[in-house]
């Protein structure tokens, strides 16, 4: 149901915005999330939006990353600026009718993954 797209390589201080089609998940349904997992690592949440609207971040990225939602086009994005070779590593979009959260585990769907490598 989720489909990511929208990473890349680009050097260090530079932009990117990965998408996710939410498809079958309604503005009225849960929330939506942006995780991370570096190479080598865990997932991390960071970044959740709920049915209302509300973002909220985890600290490495806050000030950095802005999480959105169309929800007339069942969209979420992802508006990645100042990148850091830390940020590199697949980044999953996930959905869950649930209020939100920070533990990936309880996260009922998930997107393939789209992959962002940033340079120093």
């Amino acid at each position: 149901h989720l489909v990511e797209s929208g990473g890349g390589s680009v050097q260090a201080g530079g932009s990117l915005t990965p998408t996710c089609e939410l498809s079958g998940f309604g503005d009225s349904r849960g929330c939506s999330y942006w995780v991370h997992q570096a190479p080598g690592k865990g997932r991390d949440t960071i970044a959740h939006i709920s049915m209302s609207d509300i973002p909220s971040y985890f600290r490495s990225v806050k000030g950095r990353f802005t999480i959105s939602k169309d929800n007339a086009k069942n969209t979420l994005y992802l508006h990645m600026n100042n990148l850091i070779p830390k940020d590199t590593g697949m980044y999953y979009c996930a959905a869950d009718l649930d209020d939100c959260g920070w533990y990936p585990e309880n996260f009922g769907y998930w997107g393939q993954g789209t992959q962002v490598t940033v340079s120093s």
